[in-house]
């Protein structure tokens, strides 16, 4: 009889295996969402100390012409784009369709998207009022 009870035993468990698998999958989703969470807030603290320096200094004012538009899209528009895939886990392949979605060609998109990260770099007070409208969005 203990030979049937391992049999039904087995059988259990390979109904419950779908579910289980299903389970360990969301579970890993939310890690990684909740990773991606971690960095960028940890960015953004480390953003917030090379301004707050920076203020301190009275450096804080952005290099001429570092908060106009690039190929069309102002300093709003990116941070609002960029952060659309937040919820997707930060898939950066998403962004041109999403800039798609906003109506700027993937062209554009490249120049704005490339501009805005070397300024943002190079720039502690772009990389600031990125910050800012980051949160703000």
């Amino acid at each position: 009889m203990g030979l049937f009870k391992q049999m039904k035993d087995m059988k259990d468990a390979v109904k419950a295996a779908p579910g289980l698998v299903d389970q360990a999958q969301q579970m890993a989703a939310s890690a990684q969402q909740f990773q991606a969470q971690m960095m960028a807030e940890q960015q953004n603290v480390m953003g917030q100390a090379v301004a707050h320096q920076m203020a301190a200094s009275g450096q804080l004012q952005p290099q001429a012409g570092g908060l106009e538009p690039i190929a069309g899209v102002d300093l709003t528009c990116y941070a609002t784009i960029v952060k659309a895939i937040a919820p997707q886990g930060y898939d950066q392949s998403l962004l041109p369709g999403i800039a798609a979605s906003r109506g700027i060609d993937a062209a554009s998109w490249q120049r704005a998207h490339d501009g805005w990260n070397a300024r943002i770099q190079n720039d502690p007070a772009v990389a600031r009022a990125f910050s800012d409208v980051y949160r703000a969005v």
